[in-house]
C-alpha cells in the first residue's frame, strides 16, 4: 500500500486536554455572548438617544382641531414652504403664522364639508403635479382647491346680481387748507379729473383722476374707506361735499420736523430728534410751538406719527447716511445743518402716514344697476372671509396649541438646518 493512501492514526484527546478544551471554548462563548449584549445595549443606546432627539418630537402633537392631530413633523413641513429657503430669523417670524395657517385651513376643510364641498385626493394630487409639489403639501392645495369651490358653489348663490350703487368722483388731500384751496380752484372751473391726477394722495383715485365708477357702498368701503362710502351714500347727486375728514386712511407722504442733536468729530455719526406729521399744515404749527420754547419731547408724544414716539420722546439715536429716507439725509447730512436747531417742515414722499380730507362727488345713483363681475368676486371674497371669522369664533370649535418657544426654536432649526449649513 503506498504512502498515500495510508490513514493517519487519530490522536485521542487526555482528560486533562480535553477539560482544557472545553474550558476555552465555554471562555470563547462567554466573550462572544458578552459582544453581542456590549453591541446590542450600544444599538439600543443609539436608538433611543435617535429617538429622543428626533423621531419621538417629530411624531409628537403640536395642534388639535375639533379632534385633527398635527404633529411636529407636518408643522416642520408647513414652516420649510412658508420660509422659503429663508434664514432661520426669518422663519421664526412666521413660525406662529403658520401655526394658525395649519388652524385655519383644518377649519375651512371641516366646515366645507358640513356645506357638503370637498376635495379628493385625487384631485389634491392632480394639483400638486401641477405646481410640481410635494405631497406632503397635499392640505395647502386641498385648501386653495376648496376656497375655489365654496366661492364658485356656495358664495356666489349669497352676493346678489344687482345691487343700490353710486358713481363718484373723488380725491384724497393732506389737510383741510388744502381741501380748500383746491374747492375754490373747481369753482373757478379747473378739472376736477386735472386736479385729482395731480393731487390725490390716495393712488386709485390719483390713476383714474378722480372718477372711482360704480360701485356698492361695501365695495366703496372695501377699496377705499367707509368715511367715503358713508358720505356718498349719504349724499345728494351733483354736489360737490365739503372736506371731509378721514383720520384713518394712510398716504404716502409726511413732513418732518429734526433736531439735530450732535455730530461726531470727523465721521457722519450724528444723534438726532424727529418728529413725524401728516401734514404741512399740522408741521408748520408744531414748529411754531417749538420756536415758542415748548419741549420737543412733549410735542413728540402729543404729535408724532412715529411708533413709540411717547416713550422715546422722538429720539431717533445715532444715525448714518443711508439709515433714514433720501430726504432726511439731504437735510441732517448735506445742508450744514447747525446743531441743536429745529429744521423746518421737509416733505418726504417715502414715508407713510394716517389722515387727511377727501373732497367727494356724487355723479349718480341707481338703486338697482347690475354688479359687476369685479365687484362680485370682491363680495363674494368679503362673504368668504365673514363666514372664516365666523368659524373661528365658534365657541363649540376644539383648538388646543401645544407649540412653546423650546418647540418652535427645534422646529425652525429643522425646517432650516439645510439653508444654514
Amino acid at each position: 500500500m503506498s504512502k498515500k493512501n495510508r490513514q493517519r492514526p487519530q490522536r485521542e484527546l487526555t482528560k486533562r486536554q480535553l477539560a482544557r478544551w472545553q474550558r476555552e471554548r465555554k471562555r470563547q462563548r462567554i466573550i462572544f455572548i458578552l459582544g453581542v449584549i456590549v453591541i446590542a445595549a450600544v444599538i439600543v443606546i443609539v436608538g433611543a438617544g435617535a429617538y429622543v432627539a428626533s423621531y419621538r418630537p417629530l411624531h409628537e402633537t403640536i395642534l388639535t382641531v375639533n379632534g385633527t392631530r398635527f404633529d411636529m413633523s407636518y408643522y416642520i413641513s408647513m414652516l420649510k414652504y412658508y420660509s422659503r429657503n429663508q434664514d432661520r430669523s426669518y422663519a421664526y417670524t412666521v413660525a406662529n403664522y403658520v401655526a394658525s395657517v395649519i388652524e385655519q385651513n383644518e377649519l375651512i376643510k371641516q366646515g366645507a364639508t358640513q356645506l357638503g364641498f370637498t376635495v379628493s385626493d385625487e384631485e389634491a394630487d392632480k394639483e400638486l403635479t401641477r405646481l410640481k409639489l410635494g405631497k406632503e403639501y397635499r392640505d395647502l392645495v386641498r385648501k386653495d382647491l376648496l376656497v375655489k369651490k365654496l366661492l364658485d358653489g356656495y358664495f356666489d348663490g349669497k352676493v346678489t346680481l344687482k345691487g343700490d350703487q353710486r358713481q363718484v368722483q373723488a380725491m384724497f388731500l393732506e389737510s383741510q387748507s388744502q381741501a380748500l384751496d383746491v374747492t375754490s380752484k373747481l369753482a373757478a372751473g379747473k378739472s376736477f379729473a386735472e386736479l385729482a391726477g395731480e393731487l390725490s394722495l390716495d393712488t386709485n383715485a390719483k390713476t383714474k383722476k378722480g372718477d372711482l365708477g360704480w360701485h356698492t357702498k361695501d365695495i366703496f368701503s372695501q377699496a377705499y374707506t367707509s368715511v367715503l362710502a358713508d358720505y356718498a351714500f349719504d349724499s345728494e347727486v351733483g354736489v360737490l361735499s365739503p372736506p371731509v375728514a378721514d383720520e384713518s386712511k394712510s398716504k404716502g407722504v409726511g413732513y418732518w420736523l429734526i433736531k439735530v442733536l450732535e455730530k461726531q468729530p470727523d465721521a457722519d455719526d450724528t444723534h438726532v430728534l424727529g418728529i413725524l406729521l401728516g401734514s404741512e399744515e399740522q408741521a408748520k404749527m408744531v414748529k411754531a410751538r417749538l420756536d415758542a420754547g415748548e419741549d420737543f419731547a412733549k410735542l413728540a408724544g402729543e404729535s408724532s406719527q412715529l411708533d413709540n414716539a411717547s416713550q422715546k420722546g422722538g429720539d431717533l439715536g445715532w444715525v448714518r447716511p443711508g439709515m433714514l429716507s433720501p430726504a432726511l439725509d439731504d437735510y441732517i447730512f448735506k445742508s450744514g445743518v447747525t446743531p441743536q436747531t429745529v429744521s423746518n417742515p421737509i416733505r418726504d414722499d417715502k414715508q407713510t402716514t394716517r389722515g387727511g380730507y377727501w373732497l367727494i362727488k356724487v355723479l349718480a345713483r341707481d338703486e338697482n344697476r347690475k354688479i359687476d363681475d369685479e365687484d362680485r368676486q370682491a363680495l363674494k371674497n368679503k362673504a368668504l372671509i365673514e363666514w372664516l371669522q365666523t368659524l373661528k369664533a365658534n365657541p363649540e370649535n376644539k383648538i388646543e396649541n401645544l407649540l412653546n418657544e423650546e418647540k418652535i426654536s427645534w422646529a425652525v432649526n429643522k425646517a432650516t438646518e439645510k439653508t444654514t449649513k
